[in-house]
């Protein structure tokens, strides 16, 4: 997956819910590598065009409503002119803003707070298209995505602040939702994935899957090297490890044990997962490992059995393997040492008695 454009993906089961990214049983994933930034929102106003193709987006952050003053504040009126004429007051300025708004050419606007009826009425009556309460997160991206620059006063708005960037602005509805589309921006930097579920619980899990691979795509972006999965890589190191305990004699090479043991906690607990026998298949896999060259060998997570990994393709990147181990030995060291200072503490009390 490119990181510098943006892509969609679109997953369905027979039922009742689409998503964005699959598993091997139940879902499919179709992923396009359309430059394209989506939001779930809707145009504020039921005239207004779902519709426009080369937009001119216009990014504001803030409200597009008249002021409120931040304290209280209290308007003795003598005539009901005077009330009229004080709500015209208002009417003039959020007038005066959507006037800024025409004349910077934008027939696109995105506000990331509140926009009034009021200012909806005139935005349609110069025919430009907005959409409302859009978190600043995702304002930011837009900007980025259409080349916009966001703003916060609309008189200070100009030409320059205008996006660009963006083929077609498109409103689309999936399933009850509508979602704003900005496709064909150009170098776009920022990605959209949407994900739909039946129930939470399974928007919880497709989110958590979408975040370990993108996890691991990345981290092979950063470091390509990669190591056997299914605990190949674990059961070699075990191998080896053991190997060079049997050449020591005396407690120290009970450490060197009590890593191979714990390595073999992996492809155990793939066993156990699946509902394997754990203890004939382990055995087995020691057995393929007493050959260096059979260091590939794994645990099919489905079947439970032993499988070379070469044929298998399953692989796990080496940066996370490398961090893992690291922050285990450093974690075991770590209490260990404290396992020390306690006992050194218990046993000066048990002097002084």
């Amino acid at each position: 997956v490119s990181t510098q454009s943006t892509w969609e993906a679109v997953v369905s089961t027979q039922s009742t819910w689409e998503a964005v990214v699959s598993t091997q049983s139940t879902w499919e994933a179709v992923v396009s590598t359309q430059s394209t930034w989506e939001i779930n929102k809707d145009v504020v106003h039921s005239k207004m065009a779902r519709r426009v193709e080369n937009p001119k987006v216009l990014c504001i952050d803030g409200n597009l409503d008249y002021q409120k003053g931040e304290s209280q504040t209290n308007i003795e009126i003598e005539h009901a002119q005077d009330w009229d004429k004080y709500l015209e007051i208002e009417e003039e300025w959020v007038k005066e803003q959507c006037d800024y708004i025409a004349k910077t050419g934008a027939n696109v606007v995105v506000v990331e707070k509140a926009l009034s009826d009021l200012a909806q009425h005139f935005l349609v009556k110069a025919g430009i298209s907005a959409i409302r309460r859009v978190r600043k997160p995702d304002l930011v991206r837009i900007a980025k995505a259409t080349g916009a620059t966001t703003i916060t006063r609309c008189d200070l708005a100009t030409e320059k602040d205008i996006g660009t960037n963006c083929d077609l602005f498109d409103i689309r509805k999936i399933g009850d939702e509508y979602y704003s589309y900005f496709e064909g921006c150009k170098d776009a930097k920022a990605c959209t994935i949407v994900l739909r579920g039946g129930s939470d619980d399974v928007l919880r899990e497709m989110e958590r899957n979408l975040n370990d691979a993108t996890a691991v795509a990345r981290n092979i972006m950063k470091d390509p090297r990669v190591v056997p999965g299914g605990g190949a890589t674990e059961m070699a190191m075990a191998q080896y490890i053991r190997d060079q305990a049997n050449k020591l004699s005396g407690t120290i090479a009970w450490p060197f044990r009590a890593v191979a043991d714990a390595l073999e906690v992996i492809p155990r607990t793939l066993i156990d997962n699946c509902g394997g026998q754990v203890m004939r298949t382990l055995t087995q896999l020691r057995a393929k490992h007493a050959d260096p060259a059979n260091f590939a060998w794994g645990i099919d997570g489905t079947k439970g059995t032993i499988v070379d990994m070469n044929e298998y393709k399953v692989w796990e990147p080496y940066a996370v393997k490398s961090s893992i181990l690291k922050t285990s030995i450093e974690s075991a060291c770590m209490l260990l040492r404290i396992d020390d200072v306690l006992s050194g503490i218990a046993s000066q009390r048990l002097k002084g008695r």
